[in-house]
């Protein structure tokens, strides 16, 4: 059973292997995207984290879904043509794949299972929904994808992130 997003591995838009322990040090907000959602805009926002903080140690990944409404018909390469064209995006996107259900790729059930309520566990209720990862490769938080990435909450969680030293998983 996987204890850190560090023992996952997920696949790119190139449809190759990716291992989130590259990541491993770094300040993660992993949003599950869309290009024709109403929230898709928070792509900007998502940029504007990215750049800001990237320098700092920080990365925003981001995981296409189609899940809602058919909101992502992109595929491939056009996925990330579509944020960089239309929102400057420069930030890890991934292949797209479901965020929820039974047939949600692995990382999300375990991001689903970290961030679970009495009410179970906390799939994302819509496009955007963001979960922090600490240094440490372990879920801090999540915001509910009507959130602005840009929000007070959302930026002085991923500072307190940042300025946090990284100490040693005991999870076994």
């Amino acid at each position: 059973m996987s204890k850190t997003i560090y023992d996952f591995e997920v696949n790119g838009l190139d449809g190759k292997p990716v291992k989130l322990s590259a990541y491993k040090g770094k300040v993660l907000l992993i949003v599950n995207i869309a290009s024709k959602c109403g929230l898709t805009p928070q792509l900007e926002g998502l940029q504007k984290l990215q750049k800001k903080y990237h320098k700092k140690g920080f990365e925003v990944l981001g995981f296409p879904c189609s899940q809602f409404a058919g909101q992502e018909p992109l595929n491939g390469s056009a996925i990330e043509d579509f944020c960089s064209v239309n929102y400057g995006v420069d930030f890890k996107i991934f292949e797209k794949g479901k965020v929820r259900g039974k047939d949600a790729q692995p990382l999300y059930h375990f991001l689903a299972k970290e961030t679970s309520t009495i009410l179970g566990k906390n799939y994302p209720l819509w496009n955007f929904q963001k979960y922090l990862i600490g240094k440490n490769g372990e879920v801090v938080d999540w915001f509910n994808p009507k959130k602005d990435p840009l929000d007070d909450k959302i930026t002085e969680a991923i500072e307190n992130c940042l300025n946090t030293a990284p100490v040693e998983n005991k999870k076994k």
